[in-house]
């Protein structure tokens, strides 16, 4: 499977990365899908959802600028949601 779509995300804490990362799972369950991979939500600086075609990483905000994800896929179209952006299923 390719993957298509990369979110990247950041959370203002450990425990604000962990919410936005259950809020993620939660909302993708109520819409039939499972993560293949979860890794990290133990610590909370850096969380990655692997769902195939969509992988969700979301950060705490010094660890994100650290990796800097967004330099690696530069050349990627970008879509930018603003900060409290919501989506319904």
């Amino acid at each position: 499977m390719v993957t298509e779509i990369f979110v990247i995300a950041s959370g203002t804490s450990q425990r604000h990365v962990r919410t936005l990362v259950d809020d993620a799972e939660e909302a993708l369950r109520a819409v039939d899908r499972k993560p293949y991979r979860r890794e990290g939500k133990e610590h909370g600086r850096w969380v990655l959802l692997d769902y195939g075609d969509v992988v969700i990483h979301v950060f705490d905000e010094p660890t994100r600028e650290y990796y800097d994800l967004e330099r690696l896929w530069a050349d990627a179209p970008r879509v930018d949601f603003p900060a409290g952006a919501t989506v319904e299923a």
